[in-house]
């Protein structure tokens, strides 16, 4: 995909107001056998569904997992409790079916797309090839990755939510180092120090975190993204699998699809989504307020209302497909309740 046709995906995302279809499904929401307002947010989504595909009374869609699995040269500074080999292992992991996000999405009838956007080693059997390069390179000794990187691991979530028009897609990950790259993101592109933005990550010990936020630091004040640049700050500190999920985004939004993105690393391709493509945001469904420290920041950011707050942050996509079923019981609930009419109940006076 060529930075053209990178353009024309942006070109195409418009944001999701429509006062005639809100009217007519917020006509439809008041009639259903229920008082007014009486399934709380269940409503609220069922509408924002409904303009984000505009439709009045929009089809239940498929629901696809998208977990994009990449590596992280940061991983050497020892910002992380576990070794790098264990981005692949877990990828393998999520094909046998054996990881929290498997078992989820066989639970709740969610398909799950595992993909290799830059794995350091072998793709394993059965998840989708799709390698940019074997890992990013280690940002504090020079930019996690080229621009012309950044703009492949962008076009590479679009390629694959144009492959799945009119789905609900879901955003998942798996990176060892990945909070770091999510932390540093936020930190350029919110303007927070990193003490703020970097968290425990997959269990990181008081003495690892403090060298996550040393790290991060130098790295800004080296390579000094700005957020301005949302391609350059990807480039300088993000990861494979964020500008992915960041690609995701923007061609859900293209296509008028629902996007439910999962926790802190999704959430910062959200960030670089929305600084390419401000309206991207009006296809996003937040799943969850992540335990990772930096997260609420960056939902204050966003301007996001996550649908859950389980205290949960593993990642994978795991918080992602619980709020994938949300958003189906409400359209479920909007699509197939009676109206008082069909019904024959007496409406309120």
């Amino acid at each position: 995909m060529s930075f053209k046709q990178m353009e024309d995906c942006m070109a195409a995302i418009r944001p999701v107001d429509d006062p005639d279809l809100e009217a007519r499904v917020r006509s439809r929401l008041h009639r259903l056998t229920k008082p007014p307002g009486s399934l709380g947010r269940l409503e609220s989504i069922a509408l924002r569904y409904a303009l984000i595909r505009g439709e009045e009374l929009p089809p239940v869609p498929r629901k696809l997992m998208v977990i994009f699995c990449a590596d992280h040269g940061v991983a050497a500074e020892g910002v992380s409790a576990y070794p790098q080999a264990v981005t692949a292992q877990m990828a393998a992991n999520f094909v046998a079916g054996g990881a929290a996000i498997s078992v989820l999405c066989r639970q709740f009838g969610i398909e799950p797309l595992i993909v290799d956007a830059g794995i350091n080693g072998p793709t394993p059997a059965g998840v989708r090839e799709a390698k940019i390069a074997p890992g990013t390179a280690n940002f504090v000794d020079g930019p996690a990755m080229t621009r012309d990187q950044a703009a492949q691991s962008i076009a590479l979530g679009i390629r694959i939510a144009r492959e799945h028009p009119g789905v609900m897609l879901g955003a998942g990950e798996m990176g060892i180092g990945n909070t770091t790259a999510a932390a540093a993101l936020l930190s350029v592109l919110a303007d927070l120090d990193p003490q703020a933005s970097a968290g425990l990550g997959a269990g990181a010990t008081p003495a690892i975190l403090e060298r996550k936020v040393a790290v991060i630091r130098r790295a800004i004040a080296l390579r000094r993204p700005g957020p301005s640049d949302p391609l350059g700050a990807l480039a300088a500190v993000g990861g494979f699998e964020i500008g992915a999920i960041a690609g995701l985004i923007l061609g859900a939004a293209a296509a008028r699809s629902a996007i439910v993105v999962d926790g802190f690393i999704s959430g910062a391709g959200a960030m670089i989504a929305r600084a390419i493509a401000p309206a991207a945001g009006d296809f996003v469904f937040y799943a969850h307020r992540s335990a990772e420290r930096g997260h609420a920041a960056m939902l204050r950011f966003l301007q996001a209302d996550p649908l859950l707050d389980l205290g949960m942050r593993l990642g994978e996509g795991s918080a992602a497909a619980i709020a994938m079923t949300m958003i189906e019981a409400s359209l479920r609930l909007y699509r197939e309740m009676a109206t008082f009419a069909e019904a024959g109940v007496a409406d309120a006076t």
